[in-house]
């Protein structure tokens, strides 16, 4: 091990001052998924729970959770009823990646609800704008010879 640590070109302040971070994560706040937010609220001198207070405040609604709760009612088509047919599969898989790989599509249209049943597909979520909702409607169609149910809803406005 004689020479080993100097042949390396770093700076062992910057390390010293990591591994120093490091030591002030406590456990509580490494379980909690928080290890980062405690070592920057450290760092810049503030309490890690107003830190975490914080963030938690600034965070927006998730902007499925009524229409989550919706869906748990039964009455409504979801994922899980998606067909395991192979077919059924292809359609969806398809779907899913011509809408991840368009660059002009929002995230919230990428992430949609795609199920394909017997070869019926039927659409579902929030997409940005009627232009987009048009698009995911015409995208789909190509991948069934099946009427496409959309049931997609233009966002409004927050």
């Amino acid at each position: 091990m004689k020479g080993f640590l100097p042949t390396l070109n770093v700076d062992y302040s910057l390390v010293l001052f990591a591994v120093a971070l490091c030591l002030l994560i406590t456990p509580a706040a490494v379980s909690a998924g928080m290890a980062g937010v405690y070592v920057v609220a450290s760092a810049a001198g503030t309490e890690p729970s107003t830190a975490i207070k914080r963030i938690k405040d600034a965070a927006p609604a998730a902007d499925d959770t009524g229409r989550n709760a919706r869906d748990r009612d039964g009455q409504t088509m979801t994922p899980l009823d998606q067909s395991n047919d192979p077919d059924d599969v292809k359609v969806t898989r398809e779907i899913r990646r011509a809408l991840v790989t368009d660059d002009a599509l929002s995230t919230t249209a990428k992430n949609i609800k795609i199920i394909t049943v017997h070869g019926k597909v039927i659409l579902r979520g929030p997409v940005a704008n009627a232009q987009e909702k048009k698009k995911i409607e015409k995208t789909a169609q190509q991948f069934t010879k099946q009427h496409v149910d959309s049931q997609l809803e233009v966002a409004t406005g927050h």
